[in-house]
């Protein structure tokens, strides 16, 4: 029986960057079903950006780029070259598209992985229609059908869903996993969640108690790296 996992994420989060790719270099070794839910953490933030020296308005600089010496030692421990974005941008797009892209039944984690990259490497403004619309083409998908899909409610509604079960959950940052029912807060490394996994297949989740790592996760509502 595969093990559930569900992850809530949010493209803008590094951190959950991390986190996804941990997770794809650690599926050929496991029998995973796994279930990625937007969850957007900065709808405040505008789709528009605020470019790097608008970004003091929206934290502490000082805190942003300590904070960003360890996502970089983090991201390089398990080979992605990842730098801060050139913009702080709303990612309520980028994630409407993505859930179209799981029920599309199209390759949904290469589009996962071309925002992430494109946002954490080269700099693109996720949050714009146009660069949404060609990352989605770049990954395989059809460009008409996802400027459908951004502006529909039924992708509005999911996201808002996605958040109330998050909520429910007492989800209060991302990236969170749920191993079964038990809650694991926060990037992990490749050795850590190859561990974790391997405990959670033999125990069915019993030994993938509840962990949090609390400098490894962006906080909801908060002013994020």
């Amino acid at each position: 029986m595969p093990l559930k996992i569900v992850m809530f994420s949010d493209f803008v989060c590094p951190f959950c960057y991390i986190g996804f790719d941990v997770i794809q270099k650690l599926k050929p070794e496991f029998d995973l079903q796994i279930e990625w839910r937007g969850f957007q953490i900065h709808p405040e933030w505008p789709a528009d950006g605020a470019s790097a020296a608008q970004a003091r308005q929206l934290g502490d600089p000082d805190a942003r780029k300590a904070a960003w010496q360890r996502i970089s030692a983090m991201a390089e421990a398990v080979g992605l070259a990842m730098k801060p974005p050139s913009v702080l941008t709303n990612s309520r797009r980028a994630l409407a598209a993505a859930e179209f892209a799981r029920d599309s039944g199209a390759d949904h984690e290469a589009f996962e992985e071309r925002v992430y990259r494109g946002y954490f490497t080269e700099g693109a403004n996720i949050g714009d229609r146009d660069v949404v619309l060609r990352l989605a083409t770049e990954a395989g998908l059809d460009s008409a059908q996802v400027a459908d899909a951004i502006d529909s409610p039924k992708y509005e509604l999911r996201l808002k869903n996605n958040a109330l079960t998050a909520n429910q959950r007492g989800v209060s940052g991302v990236p969170t996993f749920f191993i079964g029912d038990y809650p694991l807060v926060g990037a992990q490394s490749l050795d850590v969640m190859r561990s974790i996994l391997k405990r959670a297949t033999e125990r069915f989740g019993a030994a993938a108690s509840a962990q949090t790592a609390e400098d490894r996760s962006c906080e909801l509502k908060t002013k994020s790296p």
